[in-house]
C-alpha cells in the first residue's frame, strides 16, 4: 500500500515559539495518520527540532527530511508497527568545530510524541525549559538531560517529573539546577532506578523520601552544596535493591554508619569522599556484612581510624578493587589484609595520611594493582629489585614526599604498562637507569628533590617519555645533548649541577612548552632557544648568563619567562612579546632604557623589574593594566614624579582569570583508565605546569611564596629609585595592596592621610625620603599592619600610641630631629635629638590612665596629711 502525499505546514523558526502555536500543531486530528511511517505530528515536531538545530549552529543528521518516515531518520528509533516514535537519541549534537550559538529549545514540543519511552539531549549545552510540556509523557522511562542548561525553578522542574509514573532512570548531571530538593518531590518515583545530579548546585538537606524508593539502584548527588546529616538510621532506611551510593564533594555532616548497610546485597560502590564534617563508622560489632564492594571512596572525610587498626568490616570484602582512604589523617602501619595473595585491588590510595613504617608488606605479594598512591606520609625502605615481577600491570606509581631510600631498580622498565612515575621528595641515591628516559610507555617521569646523581638523562639524547621530565633539585651533571630529541611537553631540570652553554641548535623538541634550566649552568643564551617555538613556560634564572638577549625570543608564544640573577644586557622591549606574558621577571641583570613598553604588557599579573639600570619616568599609561598583582621596579633610576592614577590600579581585579600556567591535559586518567568513573577518584594527577614559586621583598625581607598565594598577595616595590615629588593622595585607593615600599627615592611634602583607607596593608615603608609634616592620626586604623618605617625623614609632631603603632619600636621613627613621644600628660615632649630607643617605654603611655593615676595620687596624699593633723591635734 502507498502512502499518501501530504505537505507538512512551513513553520517559521525561532528560539521561543507560542506555546499556542505549537499545542495546535501536536494536536492535529489523526487524519495526519500516515499509511506507514511515522504519524504527522511528530514527523511536523521533529522537523521544528531541526529548524532551531539549523538556526544554533548545531549538527543535524544528514538522514533528517530525506524522507516523510520519521522512522527511518538517525536518532529515532520506531515501534515495531513504525508508526509511533519510541526513543529519541538527541546527544551530542553540539558541533564544536563551528562557532555555534546556544541551542534553545522548549520541552512542550515533545509532547507530540505520546508513546516515547527514552528521551536523551546529554550534552548540548543547551537552554531547556517549559517542563510542564512532559506531563503527557507516562510512558517515558529514560530522561537524560546531562550537561545543558535548565531553567526554572528547581522544585518545580521535579513536580512535572514526578507526574511521569513509568521513569526508571533521571540523569541532571552538570544541568545549573540550584536550590534545595523537596521531600514530598520524589515520593511518586515508585519505578525509579537511577537518580543522577552530579556537580549541580543544589543545597539544603537530603531528602528522607530518596531512601523510601523501593526499586533505588543508583544515587549519585556528588558534588553539590547539600547539608546535614544522611538520612539513613537503620537498615530499614536503605532501599534493598541499592547498588551505587555517591554522595562525595558535599558540606554534610553528622555520623554515617556502615552498619546500617549491612543488609543491602546488591550493594558495590560507595563515595562519600571530601564531606570533611562527615564522620564514618566503619566497626561491624561482630557482625559480617551481606555486601561485597567493589568500590569504597572515602577520601578527605572523619574516618574512623580504625579502619587501619582494626577490626572493621574491609576484611571481609574479597572483591574489592578500588580503595580511597586518602586525606584522612590516619596513622599507624598499613594493615596485612591490604596486600595479600588473594587481594583484588587495581587502585589503592592511601596518600596524605600520617602512616608510618615499611613498604616491605606492599612488596611481599605479587598484585593486580594497576595504580598505587601512597605519596605525603612517613614510609621508609627500598624499592623491591624484582618490582616488574610483582606488579606486572602497574600504570601509576606515586610514592613521592616520603622517606624511601636506596637506588632506582632497572626492572621499573619491564613494566611496560607504566605510564606515571613519581618519586620525588625523597632520600633516593645512585644514578637513574638510562631505560627510563628512553621507556616508550612512560607519559610522565617525576624524580625531584632527592639525592640523585650522574649524567643528566643517563647520557640519553632521545627521550622517548611522553609528556613530562621533572629532575629539579637533584646532582645531576654533564651538559644538556646538543641533538636532544623526543615529543616531551616539559622538562624541568633546575637547580642541578649542569655546566656549559645552552645550545640547543640541533634541538628536536617541537613539542616543548616547558624549560626549566634554573640555577645551572653559565655562558650565554644562544639565539637557537628561538627553535622552540611552542615554548610557553623558559625560565633561565640563576645561571651566570651574560651578554645579550637573543631577539628572536619576541617570536615565542611565552605565558613566563624568568631570566633573574643573570648578567644579561639590552633593553627588554627588543625580546618581548606583549600578546602572551603574564609573569615577568628579569630581576638582577643589566638591562636598561625607558619603561614605555610596560603599558602594553597587557595580561601581566607578575612584574619584577628591580635590581638593574632603567631609568626615566613611570608613565601614567601603566595605570591600565588590568591583571596586575605584584609591581618590583625597586633598585633603579626612575626619576620624576608617582602618577596619580597609581590608585586606579585594580589590583585583584579578575585575580583567576589569567593563570600563569597552561595545561597539556586535564587528567592523565583519562588515559590510563577510560573506563572508570574517574570524578569519584582523588588521585587527580594532572600535567599542568605553572609558576612554582615567586619572591617579593616586604616587612623588611625577602620572601618566598608559593604559587597558590599569587592571587592573594599584592604588592608594590618602588625603592632605592629617584622618585620626587608629593606621594599623591589618589595611593589610598589601593585597598587591596598589601605592601608599599617608597624608601630610598626623594618624596616630599606631608605623608597623605589617604593611606588609612588601605585597609589591606600590612608593611608600609616611607623611609630615608624627604617627607614633612605630621604622621596622619589616621593611620592608626590600619589594623592589619605589622611592620611601618618612617625613619629619615623632617617628619614633626607626635608619634601615634594607639591600635598597631603601639607595637612599633623606635626603628620605625630614627632621624626625624623634629618627631617626638607623647608624654605621660598627653602633650608632645620636645626634644634636640631624635627618638631614642630607651624613651620607648614612655612613648605610648595613655594619658587617661595617667590623668586617673595622678588623681588617685593626689587623694591618697590629701588623706594622709588629713591624718596626721587629726592625729597631731589630738596629742
Amino acid at each position: 500500500m502507498s502512502c499518501y502525499s501530504y505537505s507538512p505546514m512551513k513553520i517559521r523558526c525561532c528560539y521561543t515559539p507560542s506555546r499556542t502555536m505549537l499545542w495546535v500543531l501536536y494536536m492535529l486530528p489523526s487524519m495526519f495518520h500516515m499509511a506507514c511511517g511515522c504519524i504527522a505530528e511528530e514527523r511536523i515536531a521533529l522537523r521544528h527540532i531541526q529548524s532551531t538545530l539549523m538556526e544554533a549552529r548545531y549538527t543535524v543528521p544528514a538522514s533528517w527530511g530525506r524522507s516523510d518516515n520519521c522512522c527511518s531518520w538517525e536518532r529515532v528509533r520506531c515501534s515495531n508497527d513504525s508508526t509511533r516514535v519510541l526513543h529519541l537519541n538527541f546527544s551530542s549534537m553540539a558541533n564544536f568545530t563551528t562557532a555555534g550559538g546556544c541551542w534553545n529549545l522548549s520541552m512542550v514540543i515533545f509532547s507530540a510524541f505520546r508513546e516515547l519511552q527514552m528521551l536523551d539531549l546529554s550534552y548540548n549545552f543547551a537552554r531547556l525549559e517549559d517542563f510542564d510540556g512532559l506531563q503527557v509523557l507516562t510512558k517515558l522511562r529514560y530522561l537524560n538531560l546531562s550537561d545543558n542548561h535548565l531553567l526554572g525553578r528547581t522544585d518545580d522542574i521535579f513536580v512535572y517529573l514526578g507526574k511521569l509514573v513509568s521513569l526508571e532512570v533521571i540523569n541532571l548531571d552538570r544541568s545549573s539546577i540550584s536550590g534545595a530538593l523537596l521531600n514530598t518531590a520524589f515520593r511518586n518515583f515508585k519505578n525509579l532506578r537511577e537518580l543522577r545530579l552530579r556537580s549541580n548546585q543544589l543545597n539544603g538537606s537530603i531528602p528522607a523520601s530518596l531512601f523510601e524508593l523501593p526499586l533505588l539502584e543508583y544515587l549519585d548527588l556528588s558534588t553539590n552544596l547539600l547539608q546535614g546529616y544522611i538520612p539513613i538510621s537503620s537498615a530499614f532506611h536503605v532501599p534493598p535493591l541499592l547498588q551505587t551510593l555517591k554522595l562525595s564533594d558535599n558540606n554534610l555532616n553528622g555520623t554515617f554508619d556502615f552498619f546500617w548497610l549491612r543488609k543491602c546485597t546488591m550493594l558495590n560502590t560507595i563515595s562519600l569522599s571530601r564531606n570533611v564534617d562527615l564522620a564514618i563508622d566503619v566497626k561491624f560489632h561482630g557482625e559480617v556484612p551481606l555486601f561485597q564492594l567493589r568500590s569504597l571512596m572515602l577520601s578527605g572525610c572523619d574516618l574512623d581510624k580504625s579502619i587501619i587498626t582494626g577490626p572493621n568490616f574491609l576484611a571481609t570484602q574479597r572483591h574489592l578493587e578500588i580503595l580511597d582512604l586518602s586525606n584522612n589523617n590516619l596513622a599507624g602501619s598499613i594493615p596485612n589484609w591490604i596486600f595479600t595473595d588473594e587481594a583484588t585491588l587495581t587502585y589503592l590510595n592511601i596518600a596524605s595520611n600520617s602512616l608510618v613504617g615499611s613498604l616491605d608488606s606492599m612488596w611481599q605479594h605479587k598484585s593486580e594493582l594497576r595504580v598505587i598512591n601512597v605519596s605525603m606520609n612517613h614510609f621508609e625502605g627500598q624499592l623491591p629489585i624484582n618490582i616488574s615481577l610483582l606488579f606486572p600491570t602497574l600504570e601509576v606509581l606515586d610514592a613521592s614526599h616520603n622517606n624511601i631510600s636506596g637506588s632506582i631498580p632497572p626492572s621499573l622498565c619491564n613494566i611496560t604498562t607504566m605510564r606515571i612515575m613519581d618519586m620525588s621528595s625523597n632520600n633516593l641515591t645512585g644514578e637513574v637507569p638510562t631505560c627510563l628516559f628512553t621507556n616508550y610507555y612512560l607519559l610522565v617521569l617525576k624524580l625531584s628533590n632527592n639525592n640523585l646523581r650522574g649524567l643528566i638523562f643517563g647520557g640519553a639524547s632521545n627521550l622517548s617519555i611522553a609528556w613530562a621530565i621533572y629532575l629539579d633539585s637533584n646532582n645531576f651533571e654533564g651538559t644538556l645533548p646538543s641533538n636532544l630529541s623526543g615529543n616531551l611537553n616539559i622538562i624541568n631540570l633546575h637547580d642541578n649541577k649542569l655546566s656549559g652553554e645552552l645550545n640547543p641548535s640541533f634541538w628536536n623538541l617541537s613539542s616543548l612548552q616547558v624549560l626549566n634550566v634554573a640555577s645551572n649552568s653559565n655562558g650565554k643564551i644562544d639565539p637557537a632557544i628561538c627553535k622552540l617555538t611552542n615554548i610557553q613556560l623558559l625560565d633561565m634564572s640563576d645561571n651566570n648568563f651574560s651578554g645579550s638577549t637573543p631577539k628572536c625570543i619576541v617570536m615565542l608564544p611565552l605565558i613566563l619567562l624568568n631570566l633573574s640573577r643573570n648578567s644579561l644586557s639590552g633593553n627588554p622591549s627588543d625580546f618581548l612579546n606583549s600578546s602572551y606574558i603574564t609573569a615577568l621577571d628579569l630581576r638582577y641583570n643589566q638591562y636598561m632604557g625607558d619603561l614605555e613598553w610596560v603599558p602594553y604588557l597587557y595580561r601581566i599579573k607578575l612584574l619584577l623589574l628591580g635590581g638593574n639600570m632603567f631609568e626615566g619616568q613611570i608613565c601614567s599609561k601603566i595605570c591600565h593594566l588590568k591583571h596586575l598583582n605584584i609591581i618590583d621596579f625597586s633598585h633603579n633610576k626612575l626619576s620624576g614624579s608617582l602618577p596619580p592614577c597609581i590608585g586606579d590600579i585594580s589590583f585583584g581585579y579578575g585575580a583567576h582569570d589569567t593563570q600563569v600556567m597552561f595545561s597539556i591535559s586535564s587528567s592523565v586518567l583519562d588515559v590510563v583508565f577510560p573506563n572508570i568513573d574517574y570524578d569519584d577518584l582523588s588521585f587527580m594527577f594532572t600535567s599542568q605546569y605553572g609558576l612554582q614559586s615567586f619572591t617579593f621583598s616586604t616587612k623588611g625581607n625577602l620572601h618566598v611564596y608559593s604559587s597558590g598565594f599569587l592571587n592573594l598577595m599584592f604588592g608594590i616595590d618602588l625603592s632605592a629609585n629617584m622618585l620626587s615629588g608629593e606621594i599623591p593622595l589618589e595611593i589610598g585607593n589601593l585597598s587591596s595592596i598589601k605592601s608599599l615600599n617608597l624608601s630610598n627615592n626623594f618624596f616630599t611634602g606631608q605623608i597623605p592621610a589617604t593611606i588609612a583607607n588601605m585597609s589591606a596593608i600590612e608593611s608600609l615603608d616611607l623611609s630615608r625620603n624627604g617627607l614633612s609634616g605630621q604622621i596622619p592620626g589616621d593611620l592608626t586604623r590600619l589594623w592589619s599592619l605589622e611592620v611601618f618605617s618612617v625613619a629619615y625623614n623632617n617628619l614633626s609632631g607626635c608619634i601615634p600610641c594607639s591600635g598597631q603603632f603601639s607595637t612599633f619600636n623606635t626603628e620605625s621613627y630614627m632621624g626625624n630631629i623634629n618627631l617626638h613621644n607623647l608624654s605621660k600628660g598627653g602633650t608632645c615632649v620636645p626634644s634636640s635629638s631624635p627618638i631614642e630607643e630607651e624613651n620607648l617605654g614612655e612613648s605610648c603611655e595613655d594619658p587617661v590612665l595617667y590623668t586617673i593615676s595622678t588623681t588617685s595620687f593626689v587623694l591618697a596624699l590629701c588623706a594622709t596629711v588629713s591624718f596626721l593633723l587629726v592625729h597631731s591635734g589630738g596629742m
